[in-house]
């Protein structure tokens, strides 16, 4: 094979790029416009208004962009091979020596640098701009950026349970901690009886552990109750903000590192971390799933769609995209329920989709 890549393979990359990219603002464009008509709801609550509604919006398009892009990427792939070989261009390319194999190679280096520029995406901006997208309209309706971000929080830490009645991120000098208020820390001995609690009135999480200030300690002896106040006290603990943030924003928005941080915290004090394992390998697996799926609707291009209107493209695209993640969708819940690895259950759809293409790529060639 030709060192690539070549002028055809730039042709067919820049021909399913433009396809792709259409498609992708189209299904972003109609996304959008459903989720503000769904915000209207909650216009009026509080200070929340139409300019808040349209704020969040847009803060929140970057993780939708994530989430839409495997279904823009097969249609709009399956869209653009099927123009080519509806205007007789593929036949033209396969006369200048374009193999299947290398159409393939063109229609998954293509989508390798969105896929790539999306993963990036799916780890910094978008659960940033969630994340400031929930606070804005928490506080918003509430009136209070504590409430709007970690409100009501309870977390396990080993012997230790933390209850705070509010918090925040703050900033000063580069220097960003998390800062909770009214925190309670319930002690308890390991037979289950509690031997002191602890009431600070703030709580930083710094290098190292927490730093409390204002802590009223009750110690409760065999006999008596003992009562101390300290100015401040350190409290060595792995419990950090994103274990926090964790218990308070849905799984499907947090990156990468704050799901292993949860799952490792979950598993650390024996909770359940199902939930955030299936998102967490989801993520590892969304490049593989992208760009296998398009890979898998490439044989289609040299069938029925040469004689298929752009209809009939659209259809297949979304029937075959659908068929993939209903497959995964029912492998991943039946994992979770047979405590089966759900590393597999992200692959077996991948290879069911992979295999059926090949036979229909040997079928075709024939």
């Amino acid at each position: 094979m030709k060192p690539f890549p070549k002028l055809h393979d730039l042709y067919v990359g820049r021909t399913v790029l433009g396809t792709v990219a259409l498609t992708w603002a189209v299904l972003a464009g109609l996304d959008v416009m459903l989720g503000l008509v769904s915000e209207f709801g909650d216009i009026g609550k509080g200070k929340y208004g139409l300019s808040e509604a349209f704020v969040y919006m847009a803060l929140s398009v970057p993780r939708r962009l994530y989430y839409l892009f495997p279904y823009a990427a097969v249609i709009g792939s399956l869209m653009a091979l099927g123009q080519l070989a509806a205007t007789s261009e593929l036949t033209a390319l396969r006369a200048l020596g374009l193999s299947r194999r290398r159409l393939g190679l063109a229609v998954a280096g293509a989508l390798a640098l969105l896929t790539a520029l999306m993963v990036i995406n799916g780890e910094s901006i978008a659960p940033w701009t969630q994340q400031r997208a929930d606070a804005l309209k928490a506080n918003a309706k509430s009136g209070n950026t504590v409430m709007a971000q970690y409100s009501g929080l309870w977390a396990r830490e080993g012997e230790t349970i933390l209850s705070a009645a509010g918090g925040q991120e703050r900033e000063r000098n580069g220097d960003r901690w998390l800062e909770l208020h009214g925190v309670t820390l319930f002690e308890f001995a390991p037979d289950g009886h509690m031997h002191s609690m602890a009431y600070a009135r703030i709580a930083e999480h710094r290098p190292g552990g927490w730093l409390l200030r204002d802590v009223t300690r009750t110690h409760f002896e065999e006999r008596s109750v003992r009562q101390e106040k300290i100015p401040e006290e350190r409290w060595k603990s792995q419990l950090d903000a994103a274990a926090l943030s964790a218990g308070t924003e849905r799984p499907r928005y947090l990156s990468a590192m704050d799901l292993r941080n949860a799952i490792q915290y979950r598993k650390r004090n024996d909770l359940d971390a199902s939930e955030f394992e299936e998102h967490y390998w989801g993520r590892w697996f969304y490049p593989i799933n992208v760009l296998a799926l398009c890979l898998a609707a490439v044989p289609f291009a040299f069938g029925t769609l040469r004689s298929g209107g752009m209809g009939k493209r659209l259809f297949i695209g979304i029937v075959f995209s659908l068929i993939f993640w209903q497959l995964q969708t029912q492998a991943v819940g039946l994992a979770k329920v047979v405590k089966f690895d759900l590393r597999f259950a992200y692959l077996l759809p991948t290879i069911i989709m992979l295999a059926v293409s090949y036979f229909l790529f040997k079928r075709r060639s024939g």
